[in-house]
């Protein structure tokens, strides 16, 4: 398995703030993807543990939410690692979009 994609996202929401953004928003995930998708999440403390499912392929993640930062990781399958440097550029520009 490839490494996975790691990103900090500042805020200055405090975490139940955050936390609530986050719940708010993640299901959009699955309306990025052509034919749409399945997003499957659950809260274990401050740190969200969530897969999306779309086109055959399978992406699990986490983010750890803290007062002032979200740290991301994200776990590629084999076929979406050729794409890391790409998937990453989008998750920098796209994720704080979460946290407005």
């Amino acid at each position: 398995m490839a490494d996975p994609i790691t990103l900090d996202i500042p805020h200055k929401l405090g975490r139940d703030a955050a936390k609530a953004r986050i719940g708010g928003g993640i299901g959009k995930l699955a309306d990025m993807f052509p034919g749409g998708g399945n997003v499957d999440q659950r809260w274990e403390g401050d740190t969200m543990h969530f897969t999306v499912s779309a086109m055959g392929q399978k992406v699990a993640s986490r983010l750890e939410v803290s007062e002032d930062k979200v740290h991301a990781v994200v776990d590629l399958p084999p076929m979406l690692a050729l794409f890391a440097s790409k998937i990453r550029e989008k998750l920098a520009r796209e994720a704080p979009k979460l946290l407005r």
